[in-house]
């Protein structure tokens, strides 16, 4: 027997008492447990015991508990009310209407009614809702915030966000109703507004509860879970670092995104809500697929989830190439395919795994969804400029929201076709298409992206016209040149030195080792790679014009010093120069100098010591195969290379 738990009942009911009042709910379970183990059929002991279960968010075994309570008293119909609520918790909706239309006094009615419009809102039934909610007394505050509830999810939001602030003024400041009010703000892209309720709630969070420790693990501070307590749940903290996290999501700020995450307080990966689960997945989807991939896959298998984690998985898998893998989740969940994604959504789905066994049936179904939207694009552009006349500024940024709108929803299956034809090396017949869609896109950096990179791989004939692409992206950027993908500048860099633009490529390049040396200066820790593999570029340009000795040279001096420049990026870029190198040895198409020889020896062996913790590959999420930790390793590699070299140079 644990001498923790064995205390006289005085005693047992005395600490148990004074945990919960200090909300350590997880200590007051363990003992309450132990007590009922000896009488099973303590009323206050099963009755605190689901309290607490349910003050920690672990409805489970909170209706576990209450069900009992329910079975062993019928007549204390309160139990019934908590039973009903925790089961809508767990997302078993119909069992908590069943529970609901079996209590009877007339005290808990007002709350059994809210409980039932909260469960048909949950299930989307406005109609039913909105019913419960007009049953409820009108000078109560909560059915205002319902009303408001009803008009967010019917999309009218700005009627929403009026009912919001006049139940604030009626109930004072709480911190539920400003995120609804920042939410609101969000729905209607006004991020700064948006933000700034969001501040407010984590600077009342933090100072009335500095034992939440917000923003400690971002500070690299080891300190325990704050466990999911009813504090943690009013304070909506976990709600408004989430609503952060989108905004700078939204506003394609990654790393302000991410650091929102880490600023909430911190709780294990089972105490995570459904949508800080699927967040997590979704923003270090980049560095860690494989665990972003299983995160998802488990929500979507829970009763409920982030209404946007099935298209997500759905997309994401199109996106790293797991056709088959979209089509499984499709069939299997048919359920939910027509719930949580657009006909058009769908539609460009399917075309996507078509397009691996027919692309021209593909293309087609493509080619239909194109005409549709050019069409609709066609209309809005006619109503932009119908209400720009009315110089209403209201209705002129409705409308130009709903044309860009429009214009994300085209961009993604434009794409979809041009991928078809660069399968097929075709970049005439992508250059014809990007033609077609000039007048909608070409304003757009996705489309200007694709159409410079369409260009620059038909070399000599189109550099100069990539240039015209390559430079507005750049332009718009430059002040803060390293949220540029380091590729753009790299294909940027070599348009100029083909077009015979030296001096151009030269201040880009000064301007991004300014840069560089600026960031490094902040953050000494960090590793930035652009300026590395704008050299690489080139180098590799030159080499795959035979001029190996100026081409490898380059390259080599790309990557140091090593510490700071040697990455998996850069690696991959430097391997292929190298491979190919060895192999026009090999066939005797090329002899190099002494001193390049012995430059290439040295500059493997340093690779070799630097990358001993750096990895060789990005290992893609769910594949077969593993690579064996020892052989995906720069050093490995790089050793291996040396190997090679030695055997042609001995040969």
């Amino acid at each position: 027997m644990s001498l923790r738990y064995d205390l006289r009942p005085g005693e047992a009911t005395s600490k148990i008492y004074t945990l919960i009042k200090n909300a350590k709910y997880k200590d007051a379970i363990d003992i309450l447990n132990y007590q009922l183990q000896i009488n099973q059929k303590s009323r206050a002991g099963l009755s605190l015991l689901a309290f607490c279960y349910y003050s920690i968010q672990d409805y489970v075994n909170a209706s576990d508990c209450y069900e009992q309570l329910s079975n062993m008293y019928p007549d204390q119909e309160q139990y019934k009310l908590y039973y009903a609520q925790s089961l809508y918790k767990c997302g078993l909706n119909a069992e908590a209407m069943k529970i609901c239309a079996q209590i009877e006094t007339p005290s808990y009615q007002l709350k059994v009614l809210q409980l039932q419009a909260a469960i048909k809102y949950a299930e989307d039934d406005i109609k039913a809702c909105m019913n419960y909610i007009e049953r409820s007394p009108t000078d109560d505050v909560s059915s205002e915030i319902n009303k408001a509830c009803i008009l967010f999810k019917e999309d009218k939001v700005e009627e929403a966000l009026e009912n919001f602030k006049r139940a604030k003024k009626i109930i004072g400041s709480r911190q539920d109703i400003s995120y609804n009010i920042a939410v609101c703000y969000y729905r209607l892209k006004q991020y700064d507004i948006s933000l700034k309720h969001i501040a407010d709630i984590i600077e009342k969070g933090i100072t009335e509860h500095p034992e939440l420790s917000v923003g400690m693990q971002t500070d690299g501070v080891e300190v325990s879970s704050v466990g999911n307590t009813l504090v943690l749940h009013e304070s909506c903290l976990v709600e408004a670092f989430n609503l952060k996290a989108a905004i700078h999501f939204n506003l394609k700020n990654l790393n302000n995104a991410r650091e929102a995450l880490t600023d909430m307080p911190p709780r294990t990966e089972a105490e995570l809500d459904p949508i800080t689960l699927h967040n997590l997945a979704i923003m270090n989807m980049d560095e860690e697929p494989s665990s972003g991939f299983e995160k998802l896959q488990f929500l979507i298998q829970q009763n409920s989830f982030p209404f946007e984690t099935f298209a997500n998985l759905c997309f994401l898998y199109v996106k790293y190439g797991f056709y088959s893998l979209v089509a499984d989740v499709l069939a299997e969940n048919s359920h939910l395919t027509m719930k949580h994604l657009t006909q058009y959504e769908y539609d460009f789905l399917e075309a996507k795994i078509m397009q691996q066994t027919s692309p021209e049936q593909a293309y087609r179904k493509l080619e239909e969804m194109t005409l549709r939207q050019v069409e609709r694009l066609r209309k809005l552009t006619k109503e932009v400029a119908d209400v720009r006349k009315s110089q209403k500024e209201d209705s002129i940024k409705r409308a130009v929201q709903e044309y860009d709108e429009n214009l994300e929803k085209y961009i993604p299956v434009l794409m979809a076709q041009a991928s078809i034809y660069w399968d097929m090396q075709n970049y005439a017949a992508i250059e014809k298409l990007f033609k077609k869609s000039y007048d909608f896109c070409s304003e757009h950096d996705i489309w200007r992206l694709n159409a410079g990179h369409v260009l620059f791989m038909q070399e000599h004939s189109k550099y100069k016209k990539a240039i015209d692409f390559y430079e507005p992206i750049v332009k718009n950027h430059y002040e803060n040149i390293l949220s540029i993908s380091p590729v753009v500048l790299a294909n940027l860099c070599v348009t100029y030195v083909m077009s015979s633009l030296n001096e151009e490529a030269e201040d880009l390049m000064r301007k991004i080792e300014r840069e560089e040396d600026k960031a490094l200066a902040e953050n000494p820790d960090r590793k930035y790679f652009h300026l590395c593999i704008v050299n690489l570029v080139i180098g590799t340009l030159y080499c795959a014009k035979g001029n190996y000795e100026f081409g490898i040279s380059r390259i080599m001096k790309s990557l140091e010093p090593y510490q700071k420049k040697l990455g998996t990026d850069t690696w991959f870029y430097t391997k292929r120069c190298f491979l190919s190198l060895f192999e026009n040895m090999a066939k005797q198409n090329v002899i190099l100098k002494d001193q390049t020889t012995v430059e290439i020896i040295q500059f493997l062996t340093h690779c070799e010591i630097y990358g001993k913790n750096i990895k060789a590959n990005v290992e893609m999420p769910m594949k077969d195969e593993v690579i064996h930790p020892g052989r995906n390793t720069v050093a490995y590699e790089a050793r291996y290379l040396k190997w090679l070299f030695f055997e042609i140079i001995n040969y």
